[in-house]
């Protein structure tokens, strides 16, 4: 997600929007995320590896 997105402000002029809007951040503060086991290898790449990574002779 893009940080500007975060950083807006909304204006909700419908009453029950905004009951929607806040019951859901109400839900999202109560929830708890669920843990994931990666399956993969994670790997740093820079400069010609990038290339070498998606096949680019360039």
């Amino acid at each position: 997600m893009a940080t500007k997105s975060i950083l807006k402000d909304i204006e909700i002029k419908d009453k029950q929007l905004a009951h929607t809007f806040v019951t859901a951040l109400g839900q999202a503060e109560n929830s708890k995320y669920k843990s994931t086991q990666l399956t993969r290898e994670c790997k740093e790449l820079t400069g010609d590896k990038i290339k070498e990574f998606f096949g680019k002779n360039i």
